[in-house]
C-alpha cells in the first residue's frame, strides 16, 4: 500500500473520510469510480480433501473470487444468503470502512436471513492485500472465505511482472460444530490425527520421560500447538498450486491465511523470500530463509522464476502434521526446507522463540529451526508516528486459556462475561498483550490499524493482526480515530467462539468514563450488542462402557462454568440381581484442578437407598484425582483415580474406592481407540469379576 506521503494525512483522511459520507449508505462521490460485486453464499457438495462433503461455497467455489480494486474506488458488494436455514456475513479483514460495513453479526452489522440480501457500500481507503471471510457462527471453517486485493494510488511501490494470489486454508470433512463439541469434551482424537499425542512410550522413545513425569506431577496438561486435525491443507483450494511465470519474471505473490486454525512455516527451495508488505501497508523489504505466517495475515512476497528447475514455495503446518505446497519453474524438482516437528514433551523448547525474541539481534528467532514471525524485521516505508499532543492511555490485556475444558479468555473471563474495552476518541491507545497460554494467538482489531512497537521507532509497521507466541506479549498502539463498537479477537475461530474476544467500544462524549465492565448501552440482539457472542455456548457430551459384566457411563451438559451430569454404574457378573447405581449432579468448574458438586443418588444396592449428595473432585500431583462426597445419610465415600497412557490409543486407569457404608472396591481396565467415537476395553470390578467389550464417545 502506499500511503499519501505523510502518514499524518493518511489518519486525517481515514477519520474524515465517514464525516463526509464517503463509502456510506448514500453512494459515491461525484466521479468516483464504482466496482460492483455479487457474492452468492450458498451450500454444496464437494471433495476438497477428497471426500464429497457439504461445503459452504460463495459463487459456487472455495475460496471466493477475488475481488479487486483501485484505492479510492466505491465498493458495491451485494451479498446474498442463498442458504436454506442459515444465516450469514461477510468481514471484510483489514478494510477502514464505516462502523456498520463492517460485517460483524449483532455488533455491528445486521446478520444477513436465510433468502435475503445486504448491500455493503464504502470506498476503498488504502491499497494492499486483504481477505473477507464469515463471522457467523463457524461458518468460515466451512469454504466462506476469498481475497482482495488493492491497487494503490499511485501504483505499487515494488514492481512486479506478475502478480498472484495464494489464499491458504485448511480442511477439515468433520463438521465444524462437531469439532467444537469434540473440543470442548477434551477428545484427543485430533491428537491421533496429527501424530503429536502424548504418551508414556512416546515420552521414553524421545528421551523424554522425566519431563513428562515432571509435567504430571507439576499437574499440567500435554502441550500442544495446535487444536484441530485437518484433513488437507489448501492453497486456492487445492493440495497444490501453480506459480505462473516465465524464467527471470518477478512475481508478487498476495499469500493470504484464511486458516481457522492452522500457522504456517513459509520456505521456499529457491531461496530466501523477500517480504514487500505485511497486512496489506508495504514494508522495506526483508530477505527470510523462512518465517512464521499466523492466522489471519497477509504477506506480498517477491519472488523471481528460476532459470532452471522446478521449486517450491512450502507452507508447513506449525504443529508439522501436513503442508501445501506452491510449484515454479520447470525442469528437475526442488523440494523447500521443512522445519522440524515441535518437541512436545519439553516446555524449554517452547519458550524458545520467547527467549530469543528477546535477544539485541532481530535476526536472532529467525535462526532457529522453527523461526518465529519476523516482525522485528518489518519496517514502514514511511514514518507511522502518531501525533504527539494527543492524551495516550495504556491498557494491559492478559491472553488466558483452559485447555482441560477449552475455555479461551481475555484476563480470565469470556466476551459474555466481560464484553467490553471502552476507549475515547482522540486518545493513543498502548495495548500490550501477556501470553500466558502456551499457545500462539493471532489477535485481530476491526477497523483499525496499530503500530507494531518491536524496536523499530519511527518506521514500525502497520498492521491489524499479531501473533502472541506462548509465555510472549506484544505491544502495539492505535490512535483511536473511529466510533462505535469494533471487534477484537484471537483468529483462531475455534478460540474467538469459545470467549477470547472483546468489543472496542467508544464512549459517548456525555458519558463519565466508564470501567470494561459497565453495561452495555444496547440491546445484544442487534447492532451495538454482542450477537452470537452474548451468551456462552454449551454443548452435550458423554460416554458409555456396554462390557460382558457391567456398564459405566457419563452424560454431560455443559458450558465454561457449569455442568449437568447424568452418571452411571450398573453390574449384573457375581452377583444375584442387577445391581445399578445412577447420579444426577450439577458440577461448579473453578479451575482444571477443583470442582464441587451436588445431586441425587438413585440405587438399588444393598443396604443402600435414594439419597441427596454433595462433594468435590480435587487434582493431585501426578494427576491422580481425589473424589470426596458425603449423602443426606452421613455416608462418606472417596475414591482415588489415575489414567496412564501407554501410547496414543492404548490407555490403562484404575480406581480405588473407600464408602463408609459399603467399605473397599476397586477396578481397574483398559481402552485402546479405533475410531473418533469407539474404543474397545477390558476391566476389572472387585464386585463384577473381569469383563470386555466396547467403548462409545459422543
Amino acid at each position: 500500500m502506499k500511503f499519501p506521503s505523510s502518514h499524518f494525512l493518511f489518519l486525517l483522511v481515514s477519520a474524515l473520510l465517514p464525516a463526509a459520507g464517503l463509502g456510506a449508505s448514500n453512494g459515491p462521490a461525484p466521479g468516483q469510480r464504482v466496482v460492483s460485486y455479487d457474492l452468492h453464499i450458498s451450500g454444496d457438495w464437494q471433495s476438497p480433501a477428497g471426500k464429497a462433503v457439504r461445503v459452504l461455497a460463495i459463487n459456487g467455489a472455495i475460496p471466493g473470487p477475488v475481488l479487486r480494486f483501485r484505492e479510492g474506488d466505491f465498493a458495491r458488494i451485494t451479498v446474498h444468503n442463498d442458504l436454506e436455514r442459515e444465516e450469514t456475513s461477510i468481514h471484510w479483514h483489514g478494510l477502514l470502512l464505516p462502523n456498520p460495513e463492517d460485517g460483524v453479526p449483532g455488533v455491528t452489522t445486521p446478520p444477513i436471513a436465510p433468502g435475503q440480501s445486504r448491500l455493503f457500500q464504502f470506498t476503498l481507503r488504502q491499497g494492499g492485500t486483504y481477505w473477507y471471510h464469515s463471522h457467523t457462527h463457524l461458518q468460515e471453517q466451512s469454504g466462506v472465505f476469498g481475497g482482495i486485493v488493492v491497487e494503490p494510488r499511485g501504483g505499487e511501490p515494488v514492481a512486479a511482472d506478475r502478480d498472484q494470489v495464494l489464499i491458504l486454508s485448511d480442511w477439515t470433512d468433520t463438521d465444524p460444530k462437531e469439532v467444537m463439541r469434540m473440543l470442548m469434551r477434551g477428545s484427543d482424537y485430533f491428537g491421533l490425527m496429527r501424530r503429536n499425542s502424548q504418551s508414556i512410550l512416546g515420552a521414553l522413545q524421545s528421551g523424554n520421560f522425566k519431563d513428562y513425569v515432571k509435567r504430571e506431577w507439576n499437574r499440567m496438561l500435554p502441550m500442544d500447538v495446535s487444536d484441530v486435525g485437518y484433513h488437507a491443507f489448501l492453497i486456492n483450494g487445492r493440495r497444490e498450486a501453480k506459480i505462473e511465470g516465465r524464467p527471470g519474471e518477478r512475481v508478487r505473490l498476495r499469500v493470504i491465511n484464511a486458516s481457522a486454525a492452522t500457522y504456517y512455516h513459509l520456505a521456499s527451495s529457491a531461496g530466501p523470500l523477500t517480504i514487500i508488505a505485511a497486512d496489506g501497508p508495504p514494508v522495506q523489504p526483508v530477505s527470510l530463509p523462512m518465517f512464521l505466517m499466523a492466522i489471519a495475515e497477509t504477506y506480498d512476497l517477491l519472488l523471481t522464476i528460476p532459470e532452471h528447475g522446478e521449486h517450491e514455495l512450502r507452507f508447513t503446518a506449525l504443529d508439522g502434521s501436513g503442508h501445501s505446497s506452491a510449484r515454479f519453474g520447470a525442469g528437475e524438482p526442488h523440494e523447500a526446507a521443512v522445519p522440524p516437528r515441535p518437541n512436545l514433551y519439553q516446555m524449554d523448547e517452547m519458550l524458545n522463540l520467547a527467549l530469543e525474541e528477546q535477544e539485541e539481534d532481530p535476526m536472532a528467532s529467525m535462526r532457529l529451526p522453527r523461526p518465529g514471525s519476523p516482525y522485528r524485521l518489518l519496517r514502514s516505508l514511511e514514518d507511522t508516528s502518531l501525533p504527539s499532543g494527543l492524551p495516550r492511555r495504556k491498557i494491559t490485556l492478559h491472553l488466558t486459556g483452559d485447555m482441560n475444558r477449552y475455555i479461551w479468555s481475555f484476563d480470565g473471563k469470556t466476551i459474555a462475561a466481560q464484553p467490553y474495552v471502552y476507549i475515547k476518541r482522540g486518545e493513543i491507545i498502548e495495548l500490550e498483550l501477556v501470553n500466558d497460554t502456551m499457545m500462539h494467538h493471532p489477535i485481530h482489531l476491526h477497523g483499525h490499524f496499530f503500530r507494531l512497537l518491536m524496536g523499530q521507532g519511527a518506521r514500525a509497521p502497520l498492521k491489524h493482526t499479531v501473533d502472541v507466541p506462548p509465555m510472549s506479549r506484544r505491544t502495539v498502539e492505535f490512535e483511536a480515530n473511529e466510533e462505535l463498537d469494533w471487534m477484537f479477537h484471537c483468529h483462531i475461530l475455534y478460540h474467538m467462539m469459545s470467549g477470547m474476544a472483546r468489543v472496542f467500544r467508544y464512549e459517548e462524549e456525555t458519558l463519565p468514563h466508564a470501567e470494561a465492565s459497565s453495561p452495555p448501552r444496547h440491546h445484544l440482539a442487534g447492532p451495538g450488542g454482542l450477537g452470537e457472542h452474548a451468551h456462552d455456548p454449551g454443548y452435550i457430551w458423554g460416554a458409555a462402557s456396554l462390557q460382558s459384566h457391567m456398564s459405566e457411563g457419563l452424560l454431560t451438559w455443559m458450558n465454561p462454568g457449569n455442568d449437568l451430569m447424568l452418571a452411571w454404574e450398573t453390574g449384573w457378573a457375581q452377583v444375584d440381581t442387577t445391581e445399578y447405581e445412577v447420579d444426577f449432579l450439577y458440577q461448579r468448574y473453578f479451575n482444571m484442578n477443583f470442582q464441587a458438586f451436588a445431586g441425587y443418588r438413585i440405587t438399588n444396592m444393598e443396604d443402600a437407598r435414594d439419597r441427596a449428595l454433595a462433594g468435590i473432585n480435587y487434582r493431585l500431583p501426578l494427576m491422580l484425582w481425589l473424589n470426596s462426597s458425603i449423602d443426606s445419610d452421613g455416608e462418606a465415600r472417596f475414591t482415588l483415580s489415575k489414567r496412564f497412557q501407554l501410547t496414543p490409543r492404548l490407555g490403562l486407569w484404575g480406581d480405588l474406592f473407600y464408602d463408609t457404608g459399603s467399605r473397599w472396591e476397586w477396578s481397574t481396565g483398559a481402552d485402546f481407540t479405533l475410531t473418533r467415537n469407539l474404543a474397545i476395553t477390558t476391566s476389572h470390578h472387585s464386585d463384577y469379576g473381569t469383563g470386555a467389550g466396547v467403548l462409545l464417545r459422543f
